[in-house]
């Protein structure tokens, strides 16, 4: 979907002339659910960052690991994704459901390619559900009636933010994942990503570099935030260590239990996406 589509080809709500996020994520991912306004966003942020594509994919292969982690090693049968996306392959209900066939997913988006991709994909699996929300808007997703009628939150959860909250401007980010937070029962957990500040000079001019192209442009948004911004957004739970070596808390993503030994090094990219899951006690 390199080319702009015609008006009969392009899903209801779509407009073809205002880049996607979830679409630009796909095409770093190798997807082809892109427009053109998509490509010269891509091509502006490849020509700026060589590597930015470690990013997507660190991203990615942080959500994969933490959800093989949660399916296999917890008894939470029920999975909140906000803000799902385009992945090409792995997702989420993929993943847990290859440990438990009955584990329930909903996926909450609010682009319509998103909705339009998903409801083509799960028409025929009974335990997985695309809603349409607002990802950024707590109490419309807490209160939609097709979440709530799926998911049962007197129970656990496993709620997934991964690559969504630096796409929220403005400074109530904190207060939103708390308004999520404190709807989910003890032994929930939660599973965020987002774009990652080192503060290392080197690689904060990457990560500059990156985010003055996603929030200039028609996106405006994409922002990179330190380690302490990050982690504030979990308010109240307990973080799990990411690797053997390290303190529990946030990780680049690459280096969050990856799975296994390293043999080349990360790019600077690479270290500028990270990822951190808590549990609420």
């Amino acid at each position: 979907m390199s080319e702009t589509p015609s008006p009969s080809q392009t899903p209801v709500g779509v407009d073809p002339a205002r880049p996607s996020i979830a679409r630009i994520y796909d095409g770093f991912l190798g997807g082809n659910n892109y427009y053109e306004v998509d490509r010269v966003v891509m091509e502006k942020i490849r020509a700026a960052v060589p590597e930015a594509v470690d990013i997507a994919r660190g991203n990615r292969g942080f959500h994969n690991r933490a959800l093989r982690m949660l399916a296999s090693q917890t008894k939470i049968g029920q999975y909140l994704d906000c803000g799902s996306g385009l992945p090409t392959a792995e997702n989420t209900h993929q993943i847990v459901q290859r440990i438990d066939k009955d584990h329930t997913v909903v996926y909450v988006d609010n682009d319509p390619v998103v909705l339009a991709h998903g409801r083509a994909l799960l028409v025929e699996n009974d335990f997985t559900h695309m809603v349409e929300a607002d990802i950024f808007k707590p109490e419309a997703v807490l209160g939609n009636e097709e979440v709530r009628r799926y998911i049962d939150f007197s129970e656990p959860v496993a709620l997934l933010h991964v690559g969504t909250m630096h796409h929220f401007e403005g400074d109530g980010a904190v207060e939103v994942m708390r308004e999520y937070i404190d709807a989910l029962a003890p032994g929930s957990y939660v599973v965020l990503s987002h774009f990652f500040d080192p503060e290392v000079p080197e690689l904060t001019a990457i990560a500059k570099r990156i985010e003055n192209i996603l929030t200039q442009g028609p996106l405006g948004a994409g922002r990179f935030r330190a380690r302490a911004e990050i982690e504030a957004m979990l308010p109240g739970l307990e973080f799990l260590q990411p690797n053997a070596t390290s303190a529990p808390g946030l990780a680049v993503c690459d280096e969050w239990w990856p799975d296994g030994p390293r043999l080349t090094p990360l790019s600077g990219a690479a270290r500028c996406v990270a990822g951190i899951v808590g549990v609420k006690r």
